[in-house]
C-alpha cells in the first residue's frame, strides 16, 4: 500500500501492511531486482541498498547508477524504505528529496561497520557523535514529505545502547531497527547478535514504538523465535536472505518456498534482472549468481571462473549459458533414482543459541557458514555481542514489560547478517 500521507510511527506501520519480514539495506545488493525476487519469496517490506547522499543529491551519473523510474513503483516495489549514508544534514535533506515521492520512509544508515564508512565518517562511525546523528534525524523529520527512520547496532554497555536508542526516537525517528552487533562485529569477528539486548531495548522503550530486529536469522523458523524472543514487530534479514531468498517464507512449510532449487531461483532472479531499467540490478547480478550458488559451486567447481570471467556487461545471452548449464546440472541430478532419498531436508539437534542447524542439498540454497581459523562458524563459540549482565534496577523499570536476563552463555553460531 502506497503511503499518501506523513504517519507516525504506528500509523505509518499500519498503513504499508503491518511487515513482519524485511529485506535489509545493503551495499549494492537489495537492488531493485533482489527486491523483486524477494517479495515473490516472503519479503513483506525492502529497504534500498544503501546510497551515498552527497553523491546521490550531487551526481547525476551515480544518481542514474543506482535509481531509475521503475524503483519505488507503486506495483511492483512497495512498500519501499530508501536508505541514506550521511554526515551533513543540508546535503542529506537534499538527497532524500529526490526520493521523497517514490517511497514511503527515508531511513538513515547508523549501523555500517566498514572502513569505508569509517573513512568517510558515516554509518556505525557517527555513534561517538550523538549530536549529529540528531540534527541528521530531526532535519529529516521537519522538512521531508514522509517520515525517517534508523537501523542502529548496538554497544556492548547495554544501558548506552539504550540511551542511544532513545535518543534516535527523540530526533524524530519513527521506526528503529536495532542489529545486535557491535561495530567491530564484521567479516570473520562477525560472532553472534544478542537477542536478549534487542528485548532490553525493546523492553524499556514505549509500548507504541515500532520496533525490528536484525541478526541470526539462518532459517525461516529463525523468524518466529525472533519476534518471540525480542517482542519486535518484525524481523529484518540481510545475509541470510542474499543465500537463499526462502528465508522468509512462513506462509507453509512448502521445501521449493523455503529452500528454492538453485536452477530454478536462478531462472527466476535472472528474467527479472532482464526486466529492470537502470543499471543496478545488471551491475549486482554477478554478486547474486555467487552467493544463490555458493554451496553448489564448491561441488561443480568448474562454473566458478567461468562466472568469475564474465563481465557484467556482457551480453544476456553469455550468462544464459549460465544458467542453462545450471539448470542442465540440476535436471541430471533429479534423475536419479535415489532422488527422493536424497533430496531432503535434515534437521539438526536444537543448539545452546535455542534453533538447530539443517543439512541441506548443495542444489538448494541454503545459509553460508564461513571459515575462521580453519574451523566452520557453524561448529566453533563465537564471541556474542554485550555479553555482560545488566542491574535489577535496569532491568525493571515503573510502566515496562518485565523479563528476565539471565547470565549469557558463549554458544556455537553460524554468520548471519
Amino acid at each position: 500500500m502506497t503511503v499518501t500521507k506523513k504517519y507516525s510511527g504506528r500509523e505509518l506501520y499500519d498503513a504499508i501492511g503491518r511487515p513482519k519480514t524485511i529485506v535489509a539495506p545493503m551495499v549494492d545488493q537489495s537492488e531493485l531486482a533482489w527486491r523483486i525476487l524477494s517479495r515473490r519469496y516472503g519479503a513483506e517490506l525492502c529497504y534500498t541498498p544503501m546510497f551515498h547522499a552527497r553523491l546521490f543529491a550531487t551526481e547525476q551519473k551515480y544518481r542514474d547508477s543506482m535509481w531509475s523510474e521503475l524503483d519505488g513503483d507503486t506495483e511492483r516495489d512497495r512498500p519501499l524504505i530508501v536508505q541514506f549514508c550521511a554526515n551533513d544534514p543540508k546535503i542529506l535533506l537534499n538527497a532524500a528529496k529526490m526520493v521523497e515521492n517514490k517511497c514511503d520512509a527515508v531511513d538513515l544508515n547508523l549501523g555500517c561497520p566498514q572502513g569505508i564508512a569509517k573513512k568517510g565518517k558515516y554509518g556505525s562511525f557517527l555513534m561517538e557523535d550523538w549530536d549529529l546523528i540528531h540534527s541528521l534525524i530531526r532535519n529529516l523529520h521537519d522538512n521531508l514529505n514522509v517520515p525517517v527512520t534508523a537501523k542502529i547496532r548496538i554497544y556492548d554497555d547495554w544501558e548506552k545502547s539504550l540511551k542511544y536508542a532513545k535518543m534516535v526516537l527523540d530526533a524524530g525517528a519513527q521506526f528503529i531497527t536495532v542489529h545486535g552487533r557491535t561495530r567491530d562485529m564484521k567479516g570473520q569477528a562477525t560472532g553472534l547478535a544478542n537477542w536478549k539486548i534487542i528485548k532490553y531495548l525493546r523492553d524499556n522503550l514505549p509500548e507504541n514504538q515500532v520496533f525490528f530486529a536484525n541478526g541470526n536469522i539462518l532459517y525461516p523458523a529463525d523468524l518466529k523465535r525472533c519476534e518471540e524472543e525480542t517482542s519486535c514487530d518484525a524481523v529484518m534479514s540481510a545475509e541470510g536472505n542474499l543465500y537463499n531468498p526462502g528465508v522468509f517464507w512462513t506462509k507453509d512449510n512448502d521445501v521449493d518456498k523455503q529452500f528454492p532449487r538453485v536452477d530454478r531461483i536462478l531462472r527466476e532472479y535472472f528474467e527479472i534482472v532482464k526486466t529492470c531499467p537502470g543499471v543496478a540490478s545488471r551491475h549486482a547480478m554477478k554478486a547474486h549468481f555467487f552467493k544463490l550458488l555458493h554451496a553448489f559451486l564448491n561441488v561443480h567447481k568448474e562454473l566458478r571462473p567461468i562466472i568469475g570471467k564474465t563481465s557484467v556487461h556482457a551480453h544476456f545471452d553469455e550468462w544464459e549459458n549460465i544458467v542453462r548449464k545450471v539448470e542442465e546440472i540440476v535436471e541430471e541430478i533429479y534423475q536419479k533414482s535415489n532422488i527422493e532419498e536424497v533430496d531432503v531436508i535434515t534437521e539438526g539437534e536444537i543448539q545452546s543459541w535455542g534453533g538447530s542447524y539443517k543439512e541441506v542439498p548443495y542444489w538448494r540454497c541454503q545459509p553460508y557458514f564461513r571459515t575462521v581459523d580453519g574451523q566452520k562458524q557453524n561448529t566453533r563459540v563465537l564471541k556474542v555481542a554485550g555479553q555482560q549482565d545488566v542491574s535489577s534496577d535496569a532491568i525493571s523499570r515503573p510502566g515496562k514489560r518485565r523479563h528476565s536476563l539471565a547470565e549469557q552463555e558463549p554458544v556455537k553460531k553460524a554468520k548471519e547478517e
